[in-house]
């Protein structure tokens, strides 16, 4: 991968989300630099959405993501096993609900 020029360290990082309709949820569809959070989505809406598929676009700064490690999955995941109420099959549905 090529080191990132002075042009492009300058200017943030946005990653872009959009929903294609209501109902569904926004989905990660890529990553623009641009200066602002105007400019980003003016860029968004430029390159993800040129055929019209979207309804909604988010544009959030790459810097102000924060993410867990996957190396730590044990210790960010495990915990909820010993919460079996927190799972749906722990509860029993009435026959008077019919279909769910």
């Amino acid at each position: 991968m090529t080191e990132p020029t002075r042009t492009e360290a300058a200017i943030p990082l946005w990653e872009v989300f959009i929903r294609a309709r209501n109902g569904l949820a926004h989905k990660h569809v890529g990553s623009l630099h641009a200066p602002d959070a105007t400019l980003a989505l003016q860029a968004a809406r430029d390159l993800y959405t040129r055929r019209g598929e979207g309804l909604s676009i988010w544009v959030v700064p790459s810097a102000a993501i924060t993410a867990s490690d996957p190396a730590e999955k044990g210790m960010m995941f495990e915990p909820t096993a010993s919460k079996i109420y927190r799972h749906p099959t722990f509860y029993e549905i009435p026959d008077e609900v019919g279909h769910m």
